[in-house]
């Protein structure tokens, strides 16, 4: 039987020379595969009270709306800068190479509300983080985190276990 792992292509040198990449859109592409995580995901968190699915830009869209789904809940996604149309909050982040920005509408979520953040991977938890403070902004109280890889020789997972947040994957690639 496969493993979540065995779903996920490789690809050397992208972006960037000397980079693994990990691609999930094989995985997505298989429905076993996809079921495979999906579930794994859910898994966690079937129990416990969550109110909404944040979903990180881009995949973290694909994955959040399928999990919403399973665990009878809404759905908010968490975009780029510039992507939203309504009143919005914004917290920026550090990326390798510079800084970029990510949004959620005001009205996203209410005060309270107990909020589980999904993304397909875990590297410099940058992207996470952001999310984070987004909801905590709003008010929300982050339920946990659920990623389908993590990359723990970047540090993602100790960033977000520092904040006292609750962590699942699926999976780990070393090497970054």
């Amino acid at each position: 039987m496969k493993t979540i792992r065995d779903y996920i292509r490789t690809i050397p040198d992208f972006p960037h020379e000397g980079i693994l990449f990990r691609d999930v859109t094989t995985l997505f592409a298989d429905a076993h595969g996809f079921r495979l995580a999906i579930d794994g995901m859910v898994r966690p968190w079937a129990e416990a009270r969550i109110d909404k699915v944040v979903g990180l830009e881009a995949r973290g869209f694909i994955l959040g709306g399928a999990i919403a789904h399973e665990l009878s809940t809404g759905f908010v996604p968490v975009r780029k800068q510039g992507k939203l149309p309504g009143p919005r909050l914004s917290q920026s982040y550090h990326l390798e190479y510079g800084e970029a920005v990510m949004e959620i509408h005001e009205d996203a979520i209410r005060p309270g509300e107990r909020i589980l953040i999904v993304d397909d991977l875990l590297a410099t938890g940058g992207t996470c983080h952001a999310g984070v403070q987004l909801v905590q902004r709003l008010g929300g109280q982050i339920a946990g985190c659920s990623f389908i890889i993590d990359l723990p020789d970047l540090g993602g997972h100790r960033l977000l276990d520092s904040l006292g947040l609750q962590v699942s994957v699926l999976c780990s690639f070393d090497g970054g």
